[in-house]
Formats: C-alpha cells, structure tokens, sequence
C-alpha cells in the first residue's frame, strides 16, 4: 500500500463530493439550499458502504449511511444503468422527515463498464405539499405532512422523466423553487460522478477498490483506537422535549451510554412511547446523535465513513419517539434527535466534565410560511431554521446565536430573504439576558420578527424550549427560554412552540430562541468578562448584579470592586 497514493485517494475522494456540495449550492433556487446549505453529499460504493462525505450537515450525513443503502436494495441495483438516478424520501424505509429528500445516482466508469458506486445528495426542500406551507405543522398522521416518495427513477438515461417530474411539482406549492433544487441535486450527482469516474480511470478500478476497502480498515482502527481511550463506565441522563404539539405533556427522553472494551453502545430504552404528534424520529434521524457525538471525541483527522459508522452502536425500540414506526408523523423528528445529543452529552459529563459542554438550543427551531405572492399572484412558501445560543464549557463562553450540534446551516440574510419573498424582517437581533449564568455563560439566543406588510399569510412555528431553557452544568445556570409572540396591532400575544396560525395584513410574528446553559458557578465569572458583557449590551447591569454579584459603574464603565466583594461575600 503505497501511503503518498492512499492520501491522494482519500483526499480526492472527500474533494469529489465537496465538489458536488458546490455545484448544488450554486445551482439551486431556494434560500434554504443556495444559501442556508441545508443538505449534505456523500459517495458510496459498490457494496453500499459510505466511502466519503463532504463537511455538509452532520444530522444529515449520520442518515444518510442508513437510507441510501435502504433505497437502493429496495429498488434493485440491477433497474438502475448508466445516467439514472433515483429519488425518495420514505421515512419509513430508512428516511428521515418528508422535506429531505435524496437523490442517487450510480457511477459507471463508461456505458460499458461495471458499477463504481453511487454518489447521492440529501437537500432540504423548502415545501413537499401537506396541510401548511413549508410542510411542517403539529400533524397526527405521516400522510398529513406531505408527498411521500418510494423510490422512484427521476432521472433515465441522462434525462428527467417527465411524468413523475410533473407528478412530484402537482403536490408542492413552491414550483419553480422546487424544479429549480431538484434539478440541482441532478447537477450535483452528475458533478460528482464525472469526478469518481475519472479517479478510476486514472488509478484503475481494481486499484480504487482496493485503496477504499484500506481506507474503510484505517479509519475503523484509528477511529477503535480513540474510543479505548474513553473512561470505561455507565452513564446515564434523561431529558424531555417540552410537549407535543398537542397536550402539554412533556415526551420523555432517557439514554445509557456505555464505554466498555467493545466501544460506545448508545441505549434509548426508557424513551416514552411514539405519540400522534410531531416528535417522532425515525431510527436513521435516532442514529445521527451518537454518530455525531462519537465523531466530536475523536481526533478530527479521522474520516467519516463507513469504517466509523461500523463502530456506532445503539438501541432505539420500535414503536418509542426515537424509533417510531408508520403511521407517525415525523416532521418534527429532528427536534426530538438534537435534544437526544444534548441528553447524551448531558450523560458524557459524568465522564469526561471538560470535553462536553452545558445544554444548548438543542432544537432545530423551524420557522416555515407560505401564501400568495402580491407582486406576481403565485403561490410561495418559506422555511428556515432558526439560531439559538451554545452551552457554557469548561474554558470558555458558549458561542452567542449559532446552530448547534449537528445542525450545520447558516441564518438567512435580511437582504436575501426581502427580495424573493414579500415579508420584511423588522428586528434580527441577539436576545439580550438570555444566557445561562456561569462561570463561563452560555451563548444568547436570537431574535428575528417577520412583518406580513400586505397579505395574509400561514406561519408555522415548530419549535421547543418555551417552558424549561437549556440545562447548566457543575453550577452553571439553564439559559432562558425561548418566545415565540404574535404582535397585531401593537399588541403581543404568545404562542405555543408548535403551531400553525393564519396571519392579517400587517402582523408580525416575533421568533425569539433560548440562551445557552451556564458551565460552573456564576460567582467564580471573572468580573472583567462580566463587564464586556454590560458593555456590549448582553447583559445588563441588573442581572451582572443578581446573577453573578458585580456591580458595574455605568458612569465610569469600571466594576466596583469593593462592592461588588461585598455583593458576592453575601
């Protein structure tokens, strides 16, 4: 094994789908994908084992090693040829909620050749029909949420099919965007099958398959290496999302986590059961949160492939919220899955106090709106998912507004979403006193207000965190809650974190998302960073002297160092 090859290979590899991320991203009509980059890519091989994945969103890509493999065996390797590709998003066949949806394609080196593999992309589509635009809404039922796609060929012989095109654009309110992103998920296969199929044409297949089978070994043991290094124990931890959509019960989330001499097996046995509500994650969305964990512990030279999925261990029964079975809803699933990392990092804490930090906005916070356009009279919808502030760790402060965990998408630019849809965001803005007091704070939650100027429109709040905030740690204080408030009239009224409203000319729904939780005591916080915080307008002079016992001289803009001793001796 020549080692400056096996570098090259494993570099052009990761580089082939970061190349296909590009042509997606710039191809693509909607916010969501163009610039929220709210999808992943990946290449897998002929055996169906996830070979490389590009610096996509992490939710995404731990599911993808379950579905496409899942796709592909139930559509049949041998219906598939050269300059096909396949579409699906059945959350019960491997997927994940309706609005992801994957393409596949397989690569050939030529017409004539055998198959190399299959490269395959996961987007995020901003509307796939059901009863709200953006398809997300406190649903009882999958068959609410929109469109469900078996797998189906989308693409044959380097051709759409027109029919099932046209079938797919019938049941989505966003035509022209959705064309648009599906025919840049095409692009971006093709792109990354040329480029598979040119290493192979280079190297040699037999060479190719041989380097990738090494390259599968090398990261499993790298990758088994560093999880030895874990302290071997149990660990335990349980956590909820705030209700369901329906009552306001909270659902219950438990895991184990055991590191022993055969790795990590993460057990969500004791998680309530599935509820006719939108909280339900299916067992690809489930696996997600260890994988992302697990990737977080060890060195971050190690790849991400099937070599290290193979070393992902859990237990998730059929029939709770973190392995439901169909007829659930699904749309909120990945709400219930960042909460499950957050809870497993909550357990981890027992283990390893300085890896991990204290909760964090641990929700994807969804925002989604549609209606009709007055500038052209069609049909429009809108989603996006909302930052929040990062956990409290134990050198330093949680970021301020950011997503978190395996949520890797960026906010959407003021600029941006006021020209392609008729809204005008009127404050965007971080949430000042939203963070957990700590010896090191949590980060601050955002704020962003949507004004309807000139038409009705339909809003979908599916969010969480409105009655607990994100948990401290070793002291540390939970961040505050998250407001989500609808303001007509100049008047604001609050509203429940999962809920579809319909919205008169000049309403403005206010979306304001947690604080970070606190990582050891408030009163060890040095008084010079709480000063900062006053000074920068994140925290307030009040709440500098009730939370972490500085008093700060607004005249002067200098801590008192006398009385604040005195404050915090008290």
């Amino acid at each position: 094994m020549d080692p400056i090859l096996f570098q090259v290979l494993r570099s052009a590899l990761v580089e082939a789908t970061e190349e296909m991320t590009l042509s997606l991203k710039r191809s693509a009509y909607s916010t969501n994908i163009k610039t929220r980059a709210d999808f992943s890519c990946a290449f897998f091989d002929r055996q169906l084992r996830t070979v490389a994945q590009a610096s996509g969103q992490p939710v995404h890509l731990g599911s993808l090693s379950h579905f496409v493999p899942s796709v592909i065996r139930a559509y049949g390797a041998e219906n598939l040829g050269p300059g096909d590709a396949i579409l699906a998003n059945d959350p019960y066949l491997g997927g994940v909620h309706l609005n992801d949806i994957t393409l596949i394609s397989p690569v050939y080196l030529d017409t004539s050749s055998s198959l190399l593999g299959y490269v395959a992309n996961l987007a995020h589509h901003v509307d796939v029909g059901g009863g709200a635009p953006g398809s997300i809404g406190a649903f009882r039922e999958v068959f609410q949420e929109g469109i469900i796609i078996t797998p189906v060929k989308l693409v044959s012989n380097g051709k759409i099919v027109s029919d099932i095109f046209r079938l797919i654009l019938a049941q989505i309110r966003s035509k022209r965007e959705t064309a648009g992103d599906f025919r840049a998920q095409i692009a971006a296969n093709n792109t990354g099958a040329r480029r598979i199929a040119a290493l192979a044409e280079r190297y040699g297949v037999a060479t190719l398959n041989t380097y990738i089978d090494e390259l599968l070994a090398y990261t499993a043991r790298r990758a088994r290496a560093d999880l030895a290094q874990l302290p071997h124990g149990v660990y335990t931890a349980e956590g909820v999302v705030d209700n369901d959509g329906y009552t306001r019960d909270p659902v219950r989330l438990v895991v184990k986590v055991t590191i022993d001499d055969n790795g990590v097996l993460f057990d969500f046995t004791g998680s309530d059961a599935q509820r006719r509500a939108p909280v339900n994650s299916t067992y690809s969305q489930t696996f997600a949160a260890p994988a992302y964990v697990l990737k977080c512990l060890i060195d971050p030279d190690i790849p991400v492939n099937d070599g290290f999925y193979s070393l992902v261990r859990m237990i998730a029964p059929a029939g709770t919220v973190t392995n439901c079975i169909s007829p659930a809803p699904v749309v909120g699933g990945w709400e219930t899955q960042t909460r499950l990392t957050d809870i497993i990092c909550k357990a981890l804490s027992q283990a390893i106090p300085e890896r991990v930090p204290a909760g964090t906005k641990a929700m994807m916070a969804q925002v989604a709106f549609g209606g009709v356009d007055p500038r052209d009279g069609d049909l429009y919808a809108y989603y996006e998912a909302t930052a929040g502030g990062y956990g409290g760790r134990a050198t330093r402060d949680g970021p301020d507004a950011v997503q978190t965990h395996g949520q890797n998408t960026e906010n959407a630019p003021i600029e941006e979403t006021e020209s392609n849809y008729p809204i005008r965001l009127t404050r965007y803005e971080l949430v000042n006193d939203s963070d957990g007091a700590g010896k090191f704070r949590g980060g601050l939650g955002l704020r962003r207000d949507y004004l309807f100027p000139d038409h009705e429109a339909s809003f979908t709040i599916l969010s969480d965190r409105d009655r607990w905030g994100p948990h401290g740690l070793f002291g540390g204080k939970a961040g505050h809650v998250a407001q989500y408030v609808l303001i007509r009239d100049g008047q604001e009224f609050p509203l429940g974190s999962k809920t579809t409203l319909q919205l008169q000319p000049g309403d403005i729904i206010s979306f304001r998302t947690c604080g970070g939780g606190g990582y050891g005591p408030p009163l060890e916080r040095d008084p010079q960073l709480v000063l900062r915080d006053v000074r920068e307008a994140k925290v307030s002079p009040e709440r500098a002297r009730t939370e972490y016992g500085v008093v700060i001289d607004t005249t002067n803009w200098v801590v008192d160092e006398e009385a604040s001793t005195k404050l915090r001796a008290q």
